[in-house]
């Protein structure tokens, strides 16, 4: 039988709260948040991976079109780094007169990857989980007028990895198998993702029907960690939502250690809990969606989202701008709610 006193994980709660967030946001001042800014983003990028990543030249392919309600779905092709390769769904709304804003809508874990967010309801499976979570936010905003770009993210549907591509593992993911290969070369699976939606808005930029500086963001769960890791990252994103994605990483993740590898990045935590990265998005409008039963909130539930939002909000006060960062909490589990969040990017990006 185990005696906990022999057992480390006590000792590690206590350690995040005497070295935790050694650069979390504190500064009352727009010249001490600029200062700040910087320095949390060379350290986000240094831990994240992102400084070893390798460009390439993005080759896009368009490998099939077909027409759906209100809209066309392509299925196009990008190089993110030599030998790596990134399939995606484009939607384009019906009737589009001109260019329109251009908005990432990537996915979450059970999600076979970009199908869900597609709306892919042909292929077996997704339409129960485009139920059970509202997953299919790419179409509704596809239908509102937005060029919408659906990636598979490493480790997910087409980039399975090794280990999971049997047909089987369709709607699993290989996080911890690119976790495993990732870090021990300076890598991570959460930096890897976003140095390829980094890359996804180059090759947006050059599309004809995107509006090349009103690109946006939108993800559920694991999608919530891409938009939340490139909209702090890159200022060419104006206006995100992260949903299901926004806890102390105490409760959420350090008490519970068993939720997946992609989100565990080295030393990330001695620098920044989820509402210090949050505040590297200000002044750029950014709304968080909380289910109240969300169980991935952790013991203390909403508390502990709305303790972060709080940091967050602090520096879009110290901008000026306390409107462009909100929040809606609403009863439920884990799930897309979208009944803010559509209208929020219509006021924002449009």
């Amino acid at each position: 039988m185990v005696n906990p006193f022999y057992q480390s994980q006590y000792y590690l709660k206590s350690r995040i709260g005497s070295i935790g967030r050694s650069l979390g946001f504190r500064a009352d001042t727009v010249g001490a948040w600029r200062i700040w800014r910087q320095e949390l983003l060379a350290a986000m990028r240094e831990a994240l991976g992102v400084v070893r990543m390798v460009p390439t030249d993005p080759n896009p392919r368009l490998t099939d079109e077909v027409q759906r309600e209100g809209y066309r779905r392509q299925r196009v092709e990008i190089d993110t780094e030599p030998g790596v390769t990134m399939p995606l769904y484009v939607l384009i709304p019906d009737g589009l007169a001109g260019a329109a804003p251009g908005l990432i809508c990537p996915h979450g874990h059970g999600s076979g990857g970009k199908v869900c967010p597609a709306g892919c309801r042909e292929v077996p499976g997704v339409p129960e989980r485009i139920e059970e979570y509202n997953y299919d936010y790419g179409v509704q905003y596809a239908r509102r007028g937005y060029v919408v770009f659906c990636p598979d993210a490493r480790g997910f549907g087409e980039r399975r990895e090794s280990l999971y591509e049997s047909p089987e593992h369709y709607f699993d993911s290989s996080c911890w198998q690119l976790a495993h290969m990732g870090i021990p070369l300076g890598l991570s699976v959460a930096g890897m993702w976003a140095w390829d939606l980094m890359r996804l808005l180059d090759y947006m930029q050059t599309r004809p029907e995107v509006l090349p500086d009103r690109l946006g963001c939108a993800g559920l769960s694991g999608g919530g960690l891409q938009t939340l890791m490139l909209s702090a990252l890159d200022e060419r994103v104006k206006c995100c939502v992260v949903s299901g994605y926004f806890y102390g990483v105490k409760d959420s993740l350090l008490e519970m250690p068993g939720n997946c590898d992609c989100n565990f990045v080295p030393r990330l935590w001695e620098y920044a809990d989820m509402g210090d990265i949050g505040a590297l998005i200000a002044p750029r409008p950014a709304m968080i969606e909380a289910g109240t039963r969300d169980p991935l909130n952790g013991r203390r539930g909403i508390d502990n989202v709305l303790e972060q939002f709080e940091i967050m909000r602090g520096a879009y006060g110290v901008l000026g701008v306390p409107e462009a960062a909100a929040i809606d909490v609403f009863e439920g589990v884990h799930l897309w709610h979208g009944t803010m969040s559509l209208e929020w990017m219509d006021r924002w990006l449009k």
